[in-house]
């Protein structure tokens, strides 16, 4: 059991990303100083969001540039601190070379920050962002669980480079960080395991994430035609950045936590919008049939492979959120708040 000193400062890295606002968010809001990776110190307009945080907060941020592909980048920003987020990763389905845009980010980024924190005596413990990804690959998956849900205990064994390269990024860079965690005993590692993270942005004018994308194609019209019917867990950004501080800073918190408030489908999401906005948006209202999406699918979505359709289109998911709730005292949001607060800051923001 370590406890970390709340008087040093904290690394976060990939601070601008949609988790990472929040995590730097709630550490500045407990008067908290933190050390802000970036890759780029001279994009003002993606630091201010930030800055504002710090200025309207008791903390305080101090940025500083580093890169997952570079070696020693982190060193700066990880001196004198006891606590180490690890946020940064790339999230996108839509990629051209896997190996080049997702897998080697994840992998050699975790590499870099861990093996630096092995060089820093004053980091305590590092806070690993990683995902249920990393947990299973396709819901068909859910199939060989003995408890009828996901747990801590699974690992995904269905990705692969070329089915699900995002999941197989990430079960990649977790199994490394337990590698090198496990090859020392001097800090502890802690792994958040989020499901699909969404909620509103600290900056959604520039946002990435593909949660965006998706609940924006909720509202545009683009699924007039149905939603493919898709399940997964829900958990609200929010919610998210209070497990990473919570698992940051109470001692007696181990291993991997699946954070995750709600198991729903995709028009289960599109259903906690409809009431407040279903009159003026085109929030779909119905699923489209597997032997369509199975047709068009990979014409519309180079991410919908006829095996990522036949494995995952029409399955349940069930995650056991347990671990999370007992030992970081997680009261998860409601799924209609996540979602409106959302899509509002969509149409507040003339994003739809």
């Amino acid at each position: 059991m370590r406890t970390i000193d709340k008087s040093k400062p904290v690394m976060v890295t990939g601070a601008t990303g949609y988790v990472a606002g929040w995590v730097v968010k709630t550490l500045l809001d407990q008067g908290m100083t933190v050390h802000a990776t970036v890759r780029n110190l001279k994009d003002k307009d993606k630091l201010e969001a930030l800055e504002t945080l710090a200025v309207q907060s008791e903390g305080s941020i101090k940025f500083f540039k580093a890169d997952l592909l570079h070696p020693h980048s982190f060193k700066a920003a990880m001196q004198e601190c006891e606590l180490v987020y690890h946020t940064a990763s790339p999230f996108s389905l839509d990629v051209v070379d896997p190996k080049e845009e997702l897998v080697d980010p994840a992998l050699r980024g975790t590499q870099n920050v861990l093996e630096q924190a092995n060089q820093t005596y004053s980091v305590q413990r590092v806070v690993l962002t990683s995902s249920v990804a990393a947990i299973y690959g396709d819901t068909l998956d859910l199939r060989k669980s003995p408890s009828g849900k996901f747990t801590e205990e699974d690992w995904n064994g269905s990705s692969s480079l070329y089915h699900g390269s995002y999941m197989y990024s990430k079960t990649l860079a977790e199994k490394e960080a337990w590698k090198i965690s496990k090859a020392q005993d001097r800090w502890d590692l802690v792994v958040m395991n989020p499901s699909l993270v969404m909620g509103p942005a600290i900056d959604p004018k520039r946002v990435t994430s593909d949660s965006f994308a998706l609940v924006k194609n909720m509202g545009n019209g683009m699924f007039k035609s149905g939603l493919p019917d898709m399940y997964c867990g829900i958990v609200d950004v929010r919610d998210v950045a209070m497990a990473h501080f919570r698992a940051g800073l109470f001692p007696e918190v181990e291993g991997r936590y699946i954070v995750s408030g709600h198991d729903s489908s995709f028009l289960g999401v599109a259903k906690a919008l409809t009431p407040r906005y279903g009159s003026s948006y085109p929030i779909p209202t119905k699923n489209v049939s597997k032997w369509l999406l199975w047709l068009v699918g990979p014409i519309i979505d180079s991410s919908l492979t006829r095996k990522y359709i036949c494995r995952n289109i029409g399955y349940p998911c069930f995650l056991d959120n347990t671990k999370s709730i007992n030992d970081l005292k997680m009261i998860y949001r409601p799924l209609d708040e996540s979602m409106n607060d959302m899509f509002q800051q969509l149409i507040d923001h003339n994003l739809l």
